[in-house]
């Protein structure tokens, strides 16, 4: 059935023949018309539904290979069959079908990827999310089975400062096992997920959790931390910082907890998690949505007044649109909002200057997917003819479902790359089954809601698709939104099959050849941030008086091209200039915007305090560490620790109390003096977490991640707690509980030298 390859005179013919076609899809960067897509002098076609060709050439003197042809090498029969009269579209379907069966490993794990061995938490959960859990259910479920450690909770994937909670997106693993039950209806399976998340839920609601309904930690799947935050920005800051993409990730989790606990007949427990997880949804839409840019803020960030960071984020944006957090009034401007270049919706928009491609100024295909979904379920035709022609696009004229691509010029010169990428290929075949088919799986059967633009009218059947203990032949005819008539087997019917279905049955739905309300999309070119002010703190004898902090200067460095700049104090504006310093007569946390003409912000620089500060030293052991947890670094010698010395904390360690005195009472923000060399800064998994309490009241987390492998020089900060302290004595615990129980589970250690306490308000 393989179509043979086709000479050179054939492929200019067939490219020819389908220029006449209109356009599918038409950027200023590419079209795609007929059965060819072309960007620039490049073009790639399909000769037949089981062969792409491409003439593209990459960047000179780039490392990765580049596929010019693919051809099917593997048996997909036993998978959804696809016919439509766009043979690109077919090809393209089925080398997604071609390369799942390549990442099917022989243990019946979902490899990653042809470059990236292994399971990953988040890529096969996103990936069972987007078509896995029905296409190899098997694989998935024991995929997801081996990212669950012996304290029978979730795995967060080493990353940086230690991994958890530095990152905290493994809780998308609950959305993925829980996936795979609207798939299978295998009450076993529920019952086996059920303790897993309900146990990672507890362990993160004391760890990563923040009172106002937002979570801690890194954005989720952009794990590089120089790639998405401002480079001063330590790994406990990222802790610190609250996420788009990871709290809309731990609201829905405590939603599938909510379900699963009542149909577990756990009613109590169902009406717990059902609550927590509409504060979680209220604290996103009152924290971070921005209605000047019409869709959330990516993150906020900061130290002790945590700020906005206004970009918008293609996979935060498109979860809250897809799992309900948004409104159907606000899905409908993200949509029409969101910065869409020609290449398709960057990961994050705008870009940083001086960062190389890989999240940064990037598209990734899996969550072009998502986007996709977004705004087939906002009813914007455009935003959905774009949002899959710039997954589509990639996937022919690299005739692979590459990793990720420059949202420059498409290229795929990123820092890092892989073909047959798991999530990628998955999202590939979703756009087919869930948008132009609308197959959605439900706890209790499954719904149809196709959405087919206009430009993509065609009749199409999917035979073969597997469904609990049926086969089902489904067929969608014409365009729209709405369907007019739904069948089965011949019989008028609601668009939806019971669970219960059984045996071969045909569907046939067929559209209202609707229009949609016309709908925008933000076309905009790309770009990229003002580069982040260096800022600091210094004394000027003219600006002394009563009450002036003794650092009363804040300068910074110029910034080239820049429009202005922003000042803020505790988190908000206080002057706009285009000065390089401000008086910092107030007591108070500095920071520096930088506005470029056209009004794109930098990031926020460094903040820089000059609050009154007292630190309180720890009494401790000179001179070398003694903790058996590092025995392999024989009498590791100290230096740069304050005071008299530090102390070490390991899981066998008694707690650490520090009695301090203060006669000034009022609202402190603590921190602790740290250094950790159990590992690099960006892997592994020894991230150290205890427990703060002030006069045996719990305050919250101390995170403490690595700081370089055996680098116990290298002092660092880590979170601050804020708590109103009063005038007197007091003392401060640090104590290891079983929530403080990192992913390495052996190794969960520090030394601390000082507890800091700057007296905020």
């Amino acid at each position: 059935m393989k179509s043979k390859s086709l000479t050179a005179a054939a492929l200019l013919c067939a490219l020819s023949a389908s220029a006449q076609d209109g356009d599918i899809v038409a950027t200023s960067a590419y079209r795609w018309h007929g059965d060819t897509i072309t960007q620039g002098p490049f073009f790639a076609t399909a000769p037949g539904e089981y062969e792409i060709i491409s003439t593209y050439s990459a960047e000179p003197g780039f490392g990765f290979p580049i596929e010019k042809q693919w051809k099917l090498k593997n048996d997909i029969s036993a998978y959804p069959q696809l016919s439509t009269p766009n043979t690109l579209h077919t090809a393209i379907y089925n080398m997604g079908l071609d390369e799942m069966v390549n990442a099917v490993e022989p243990d019946t794990t979902l490899r990653t990827g042809k470059e990236w061995a292994g399971v990953w938490t988040r890529d096969v959960s996103y990936s069972i999310l987007l078509s896995m859990a029905y296409l190899q259910p098997e694989a998935s479920k024991i995929s997801l089975m081996k990212k669950v450690n012996p304290n029978g909770v979730i795995i967060q994937d080493t990353g940086s400062g230690g991994a958890w909670p530095v990152s905290s997106d493994r809780m998308v693993w609950a959305l993925a096992a829980y996936e795979i039950y609207k798939v299978t209806g295998d009450r076993q399976w529920l019952e086996y997920i059920y303790p897993i998340i309900t146990k990672s839920i507890a362990d993160d609601e004391l760890t990563v959790a923040s009172e106002n309904g937002l979570t801690k930690g890194e954005t989720s799947f952009i794990d590089w931390r120089e790639q998405s935050h401002p480079r001063w920005m330590q790994t406990a800051d990222i802790y610190r910082s609250e996420t788009l993409s990871t709290s809309i990730v731990h609201t829905q989790a405590v939603r599938i907890a909510a379900d699963i606990a009542r149909r577990l007949g756990k009613k109590k427990d169902a009406e717990q998690y059902s609550a927590r997880a509409d504060k979680m949804a209220k604290g996103i839409n009152t924290q971070l949505w921005m209605p000047e840019k019409g869709y959330y803020a990516m993150y906020k960030y900061g130290r002790i007044n945590p700020i906005v960071n206004p970009r918008a984020e293609t996979l935060g944006e498109s979860l809250a649109i897809l799992y309900d957090i948004a409104t159907p009034e606000r899905a409908d401007s993200i949509t029409q909002n969101n910065p869409t270049t020609p290449f398709g919706t960057a990961i994050f928009y705008p870009q940083i200057a001086d960062m190389p491609p890989y999240h940064n100024n990037s598209l990734w295909p899996w969550v072009g997917a998502y986007w996709a979904m977004a705004n087939a379920k906002a009813a914007n035709e455009e935003g959905t003819l774009e949002a899959i022609g710039a997954v589509f696009r990639p996937a022919a004229l690299f005739a692979t479902n590459k990793e990720n691509f420059v949202l420059d010029n498409g290229d795929i010169a990123t820092e890092l790359n892989s073909s047959n990428m798991l999530w990628c290929l998955a999202g590939n075949l979703a756009i087919t089954h869930k948008i132009l088919f609308g197959i959605h799986f439900e706890p209790d059967g499954l719904a149809f809601a196709p959405f087919v633009p206009k430009n993509l009218a065609a009749e199409r059947s999917l035979t073969g698709f597997k469904y609990r203990d049926a086969v089902l032949n489904i067929t969608v005819k014409g365009y729209g939104s709405k369907i007019k008539t739904f069948t089965l087997n011949g019989k008028e019917h609601k668009p939806y099959v019971p669970a219960d279905i059984k045996g071969v049955n045909d569907i046939v739905i067929t559209m209202a050849d609707d229009t949609p309300a016309p709908k925008t999309v933000n076309r905009r070119p790309n770009a990229k941030a003002p580069l982040t002010p260096i800022a600091w703190l210094e004394n000027s004898p003219a600006l002394d008086g009563p009450g002036v902090p003794a650092n009363n200067l804040l300068r910074w460095n110029p910034i080239e091209y820049i429009g202005g700049y922003i000042v803020l104090r505790d988190g908000k504006p206080v002057a706009r200039t285009r000065q390089t310093s401000f008086n910092a007569t107030a007591p108070g946390e500095y920071q520096v915007i930088g506005v470029a003409g056209d009004g794109t912000e930098s990031f926020a620089s460094e903040p820089r305090c000059n609050y009154p500060a007292v630190s309180v030293q720890m009494p401790g052991e000179v001179g070398q560490m003694s903790s058996p947890e590092i025995s392999y670094m024989p009498a590791t010698p100290v230096e740069g620790f304050h005071g008299a010395g530090f102390r070490e904390l390991d899981q066998t360690s008694a707690p650490v109390t520090v009695a301090f005195d203060t006669a000034d009472g009022g609202t402190y923000a603590i921190s602790l003096r740290y250094a950790n060399g159990n590992g690099p800064v960006n892997t592994e998994n020894k991230c150290a977490i205890r427990t703060l309490s002030l006069d045996k009241k719990r305050l919250g987390i101390v995170v403490m991640p690595q700081r370089g492998t055996a680098n116990w020089n290298d002092w660092g900060e880590s979170n601050t707690i804020i708590a109103e302290i009063a005038p007197g004595k007091h003392i401060i615990t640090l104590d290891f509980r079983p929530e403080n129980t990192n992913m390495n589970i052996d190794t969960n250690h520090a030394i601390v030298d000082e507890i800091i306490l700057r007296k905020v308000k």
